[in-house]
């Protein structure tokens, strides 16, 4: 018979069993039950201990009890109090060493400690024949004075004891590098740069996370620098703070990382014995952005609550302005009456789209992203604009778009960016330059519209994005930029104004990628199935088609399939059993939102009827790069 194969596990505590059995010294460790984990052969053999003493989970207390009961500590007029006072000892278990003479008149030292996991370990020696030396010194050392022979068996017993503490010291150095090494651990974890820097600024400590906060930062920077690390135009943004931590104020700070453009902030606390500063630093951008965003809907929603309830009435008396003006217009009035009365149609049109405007304004938006090429969008886009920007003013689409498609609100988009396109107009007074470009920026596709204007005013760059803010005086609406805002916010990107030349403003849109994928398509009625067999091919997307839940388990192993997009209640069984199948899964139902059925189904789920739009954004949600 081949002998049974040990995991590695039981290997090595056999490994460790032996070891122990080998060991002259009686072992015993008991865990902070007061249940032993583990003992070896000697502790069983000194004690005279039955088996189930000494197996894993013996009970301390039942082991003080049969040695009681034995004899082992001497006679005791009351065992029980003996057993509750060596019980309640070992519950609050202090590091001891000691030397006391048994029953059968051995002697044993006893070295105790506690350990960092909770428990104890103790170490029993027999000293018999120590003590038996001592005594035969004793009897054939008459000519040595008593006192002599006392500091000589009490430095004997010194030693014993100072080995014990040492071991004890050991031990405590064991946990301490342990503990060390936790700490270190921990703060590797952290999602935030952990370090310490000293008073020249050189960094004496990190946890290695400096490029996580930091985008191209080295990560090997012990020894070095500040400025060299995070180079000059970032330190010189630090420096000031860093000079007051040193002198013993604690600093905490954001700053924008110049390459990267993210916002960091930084808490920097004195070092206590002098010796520089202790840094953390974690990047916020989210936070600053969502505090932004937040800003932002508080004053819309103020300009919507003041502007909301007059818009009503405004709109009914614009109408009655415009219908008397255009029966004004038709009764014979001479030409200087005549323009007067296109001037005041004029002015109540414009009142029209500034309605418009509110209702954008105060309206409730969605995010429709679905597969768009960005350079057939910019250049439609270009080609519906040049009409209105008038003859001295170019528009150029520059080079080097991504030629990926990806996953956008076109509409939005097209929307956002006819905007900046009018304002650079404007700016510009009818004369000058506007470029759009794009590029791939890391995980974000950047978008910026530059013109060669004069550029935005301090104010401007300020309170551009906030709601009726203008600097056309009585021309302008101040609802372009905030529309902008509120659309790429929507779609979680970010907006940022800035002076290159002219006037500059850069979108950034989260990176996603319109993958084509091999959708099986679970739906047992065929108008339905052909419908969305359209929408998903129109998408881009390759289709497998199945009418049903038994039908679609043998479909979803075929070489390619990537989503599962099945209807959830089928003829033959509920869709949501092809989570089984490992696949992304999509559901299609009619019941409404506030159905219980709903709460627990897994991954999203389209509400009948649906668009394209809400179809590309649910398989985007499964399946985003």
């Amino acid at each position: 018979m081949l002998p049974m194969l040990m995991l590695p596990e039981e290997r090595h505590a056999e490994l460790t069993r032996s070891g122990l059995n080998l060991i002259q010294q009686a072992i015993s460790i008991f865990d902070a039950e007061l249940r032993l984990a583990v003992s070896n052969r000697p502790y069983q053999a000194m004690f005279g201990l039955p088996d189930r003493l000494t197996l894993p989970g013996a009970s301390f207390e039942d082991t003080i009890r049969f040695l009681v009961e034995r004899g082992e500590y001497g006679p005791q007029d009351d065992p029980e109090a003996a057993i509750r006072e060596r019980v309640d000892q070992a519950r609050t278990f202090q590091p001891h060493y000691m030397e006391r003479k048994r029953a059968d008149r051995r002697w044993i030292s006893v070295e105790g400690a506690p350990l960092s996991q909770g428990g104890w370990i103790a170490v029993y020696t027999d000293i018999t024949q120590i003590k038996r030396q001592e005594e035969l010194l004793r009897a054939r050392s008459a000519e040595l004075s008593e006192r002599v022979f006392e500091n000589a068996e009490r430095l004997s017993a010194a030693n014993r004891a100072l080995a014990a503490t040492n071991a004890a010291l050991e031990e405590a150095k064991r946990i301490l590098t342990e503990s060390e090494a936790r700490t270190r651990q921990v703060t590797a974890m952290v999602p935030a740069h952990i370090a310490h820097m000293d008073r020249t600024y050189r960094y004496t400590f990190s946890n290695n996370q400096i490029s996580a906060v930091f985008p191209g930062s080295d990560v090997a920077v012990l020894g070095r620098t500040g400025e060299e690390v995070l180079g000059s135009e970032t330190f010189d943004r630090i420096r000031p703070h860093m000079d007051r931590a040193v002198a013993g104020q604690p600093q905490v700070f954001e700053i924008t990382h110049p390459p990267s453009g993210r916002r960091i902030r930084i808490a920097l606390t004195p070092d206590q014995t002098g010796r520089g500063a202790y840094v953390l630093s974690t990047d916020v951008s989210a936070e600053v952005q969502s505090r932004e965003a937040l800003a932002h809907a508080a004053k819309r929603a103020v300009a919507a609550q003041v502007t909301s309830g007059m818009a009503h009435d405004f709109g009914n008396l614009l109408t009655i302005i415009l219908g008397l003006q255009t029966r004004l217009g038709r009764s014979g009035l001479s030409a200087g009456q005549v323009e007067d009365v296109q001037a005041t149609l004029a002015a109540a049109r414009r009142g029209v789209t500034l309605l418009d405007g509110i209702a954008t304004l105060t309206g409730q938006r969605e995010h429709r992203p679905r597969p768009v090429e960005l350079r057939g969008l910019l250049d439609d886009l270009a080609a519906m604009t040049r009409p209105t920007l008038g003859g001295d003013v170019t528009l150029e689409i520059a080079p080097g778009l991504p030629d990926t498609r990806l996953m956008l609100d076109p509409g939005a988009l097209q929307d956002a960016l006819l905007n900046l396109i009018l304002n650079a107009r404007d700016a510009m007074r009818g004369q000058g330059e506007i470029v759009i470009a794009g590029r791939a920026a890391g995980r974000w596709l950047e978008l910026t519209v530059t013109d060669s204007g004069p550029g935005f005013t301090d104010e401007a760059l300020r309170r551009a994005t906030e709601p009726f803010f203008s600097t056309k005086g009585g021309q302008g609406s101040g609802l372009g930029l905030s529309m902008v805002y509120d659309q790429i916010k929507l779609a979680g990107g970010t907006l940022r104004l800035a002076n290159a030349g002219g006037a500059q403003v850069t979108i950034r849109l989260p990176w996603r990628s319109a993958r084509p994928h091999l959708v099986l398509l679970v739906e047992d009625d065929p108008d339905i199935r052909a419908a969305t067999r359209e929408m998903l091919t129109l998408l881009g997307h390759a289709v497998i088609e199945a009418e049903g839940l038994a039908e679609a388990r043998g479909l979803t192993d075929l070489p390619g399939v990537t989503v599962i997009l099945s209807d959830l209640q089928l003829g033959d069984g509920s869709g949501t059993l092809l989570v089984e199948a490992g696949l992304p899964l999509i559901l299609m139902t009619a019941l409404p939102a506030s159905d219980p059925l709903r709460a627990a189904l897994p991954g999203p789920v389209l509400t009948k009827p649906f668009d394209d739009a809400a179809l590309a954004a649910a398989l985007m949600m499964v399946t985003d790069d």
